[in-house]
């Protein structure tokens, strides 16, 4: 299974739904980075992504990019090859 990071906040419905979708297609593990209770990565995720919303998913070393493209991903039919792909 691939290793899934994603940026997020503690009140965020985005990311909730995010890890929802991710738990479904059998991610057991998420590495949580959270931008409200650290600035600086906050200032990573910018600078990495290029955006300034919550949540930014990453697959592997692939940015996917927030909840809504995740699901999109989903319904074209590219997460469950991308997730099992990957090396964790």
């Amino acid at each position: 299974m691939a290793s899934v990071r994603m940026y997020a906040t503690a009140v965020c419905p985005y990311c909730v739904r995010a890890e929802q979708l991710l738990r479904r297609k059998g991610v057991t593990e998420i590495e949580k980075v959270r931008v409200d209770l650290d600035p600086a990565q906050r200032d990573h995720m910018i600078e990495i992504t290029g955006r300034r919303t919550v949540p930014q998913i990453f697959i592997g070393e692939r940015h996917i990019g927030g909840c809504d493209d995740l699901y999109a991903l989903d319904r074209a039919g590219g997460l469950d090859p991308l997730l099992a792909d990957t090396p964790a």
